[in-house]
């Protein structure tokens, strides 16, 4: 509880992974009363990073690079591990690639160049990494082969991680205040600087919090449905939130609205990932979490309710599109779609995203009989679904006809198509592609999950201080990070540098925000 009024150095809007980097950077730099306070009750504590997996994309020379920050590589194991280096240059080509080459080149330079000091800044500070085994690796002829660029993430997922942020920030002194929502900005009106903000707290009361700078990491509008109609567009309040019912998007046009913040980055994107239909509608599970996340697609085929194909599930490795896959699903009829392996992948499916606790699993042993049980669960044309499996089928045996000497490796981008010069589907397989005619048969049934926006505030790269759409330069006292920052992300993005760039710009944040009352001894960003 707060009182009516109080006074702090750095107050920090939002307790996820951006917010709690900001306070423990505020905190070590020096800042002697640094308050965060979250809209969300206690029991909903860590934002949308409660709800991820844990994972960071970050640069690093390979698997001698990882080892000491990671707790689950014994010494019999590592021997038997492929990590290839993830350079700078990889990095910077994925997010030239995958975001279309609109991301701000500053903004991306900074989260390529830190991140490998990030992660182990974090580590330092008690985030417990391990090698993601679960997600990001194959077993593959005895080794263990991590691909698409992303080997770490935290223990216990994003449950650990913000575990280990609130340990990191009680252990600095940080003060962590939830059911408080910061409802407009305390702003001097001849200097247009940002002095603080009044919150509402848990019992409906205004509270006056003075501030020398406040950061706002309070999440997206992906919560709100009015909102991603608004700017996503039609049929985007028919998603699923994925995370916390908390990101609304008050935060943002409070800042706008209030402030004059300047808009950047593609308002009308978001992650979005194939996600269970079954799945509640309006926020995350605490319990399940991201274990209703459906991404093994690349191991089989999506089929819509007409029963056609509507992706190309091996274009990429799963890591570059499952933040898009989503935006597919939601646009095909009914908003939802049906995922279908047969005997030969069905063992590849990650257990902590299709375990029999957690997903309703159709079964049968011919497709026909599989058509005929989704028939039930939405299928319309059970047929079509039949015929484009075969024909499915066709391409493939085609494709291997020609090219035998092909070997299915689902930790690269193997080129077993569907392509060959006997026979060319409209819409490829362009990688992982094996018939699916062996039996027994399985299928799940998925919709749309929304993650987090993309649309945010512009920031000053060096201090993540919030631009101002009138001067164009920064607002006093008013600073952003997470997914409130705009500019990095544009349609899609490379998996795992969300939560990197939460790190990253929180931690600029929070040394900023620092160095306006006085400088620590531990707040240089190569430290």
């Amino acid at each position: 509880m707060l009182s009516s009024t109080l006074t702090t150095d750095v107050l920090i809007v939002g307790g996820g992974n951006a917010g709690f980097s900001a306070a423990i950077s505020a905190a070590e730099c020096g800042a002697r009363r640094v308050l965060l306070i979250d809209a969300a009750p206690e029991h909903w504590a860590g934002g949308n990073s409660y709800f991820t997996a844990g994972a960071f994309r970050t640069v690093h020379d390979g698997l001698d690079d990882l080892l000491p920050i990671v707790n689950n590589v014994p010494d019999g194991k590592r021997d038997k591990i492929d990590v290839k280096p993830y350079t700078e240059a990889n990095f910077a080509g994925d997010i030239k690639r995958i975001c279309l080459d609109r991301a701000d080149p500053e903004l991306a330079g900074i989260l390529i160049r830190e991140s490998n000091q990030t992660v182990k800044w974090l580590a330092h500070h008690g985030v417990r990494f391990q090698l993601s085994f679960n997600r990001q690796a194959y077993e593959v002829d005895g080794r263990i082969k991590f691909w698409g660029g992303l080997a770490l993430k935290t223990e216990d997922g994003g449950k650990g991680l913000v575990e280990d942020h609130r340990r990191a920030a009680i252990k600095l002194g940080v003060q962590i205040v939830f059911s408080t929502a910061a409802r407009s900005l305390i702003i001097d009106p001849d200097s247009n600087r940002v002095n603080g903000v009044i919150a509402q707290g848990p019992e409906g009361k205004a509270q006056e919090i003075r501030a020398s700078a406040v950061i706002l990491a309070a999440g997206g509008f992906e919560a709100n449905p009015r909102l991603r109609a608004q700017y996503l567009g039609p049929t985007w309040d028919f998603a699923k939130v994925r995370g916390t019912a908390y990101n609304n998007g008050t935060c943002l046009e409070m800042a706008i609205q209030q402030a004059g913040a300047k808009q950047a980055g593609n308002w009308s994107g978001c992650h979005s990932v194939a996600w269970d239909a079954n799945a509640p509608a309006n926020s995350g599970d605490r319990v399940i979490s991201n274990e209703f996340t459906k991404s093994g697609y690349p191991l089989g085929l999506m089929l819509n309710r007409d029963g056609n194909r509507f992706v190309d599930e091996g274009v990429d490795l799963r890591n570059y599109t499952y933040a898009i896959f989503g935006k597919a699903i939601l646009a095909q009829p009914g908003h939802f779609a049906f995922q279908v392996w047969d005997s030969q992948t069905i063992s590849w499916l990650r257990s902590e995203e299709y375990r029999d606790e957690v997903v309703e699993k159709i079964k049968a042993e011919t497709i026909e009989e599989l058509a005929q049980q989704l028939a039930d669960r939405g299928l319309v044309n059970a047929s079509q679904f039949v015929d484009t499996i075969t024909t499915y089928n066709e391409a493939v045996e085609a494709f291997r006809r020609e090219n035998p000497d092909k070997i299915w490796d689902p930790s690269v981008k193997d080129s077993l198509s569907t392509q060959s010069s006997l026979k060319r589907l409209p819409l490829a397989k362009s990688n992982w592609a094996l018939p699916l005619n062996q039996g027994p048969y399985l299928a799940v049934k998925v919709t749309c999950g929304v993650t987090f926006t993309f649309g945010g505030l512009a920031v000053d790269p060096k201090t993540s201080a919030v631009i101002s759409s009138f001067t164009n330069q920064p607002i006093p006292g008013l600073y952003t990070a997470g997914e409130m920052l705009g500019g990095i992300f544009y349609d899609n993005y490379p998996g795992g540098s969300g939560l990197t760039s939460g790190a990253v710009f929180g931690r600029r944040a929070g040394r900023a925000a620092a160095m306006a009352e006085t400088r620590g001894p531990d707040c240089n960003l190569n430290n």
